[in-house]
């Protein structure tokens, strides 16, 4: 699936007990339509997004950024501590194209890095 959104804030890096990082993030994909009215309506998604790819892209995904992302869905519902229902979209997001609002980079995607074979040189960032 392909979403195309603003992030709604800079990019943050977590490391799993594991030691893996994601980078997250959200972002707000706007919609709109016209009712039985004639009237416009306008819609706003937002979803949350993880990025297990590289932490590297956590340079270039800043608040406000048009973006494009590839990846899948997925649905969260859990209780808050007032014990009301809550409930939220997942985007595990496995490419990353900058569409404005950055500099030019090229497309983030699914790579695999040799460790200890990289250079900065070598990086897209």
């Amino acid at each position: 699936m392909n979403i195309t959104g603003r992030l709604t804030r800079n990019a943050e890096v977590r490391t799993t007990i594991n030691g893996k990082q994601v980078v997250n993030f959200s972002v707000a994909v706007n919609d709109s339509y016209k009712n039985k009215r004639g009237e416009w309506v306008d819609q706003t998604a937002y979803f949350n997004c993880s990025f297990w790819r590289t932490p590297n892209v956590l340079k270039i995904l800043k608040k406000g950024m048009l973006v494009e992302l590839t990846g899948r869905v997925s649905v969260r519902a859990w209780l808050n501590k007032e014990g009301e229902a809550q409930a939220g979209l997942n985007f595990h997001t496995s490419d990353i194209k900058p569409l404005a609002g950055g500099r030019k980079v090229e497309t983030v995607q699914d790579t695999t890095e040799v460790e200890g074979n990289t250079t900065e040189e070598d990086l897209p960032f």
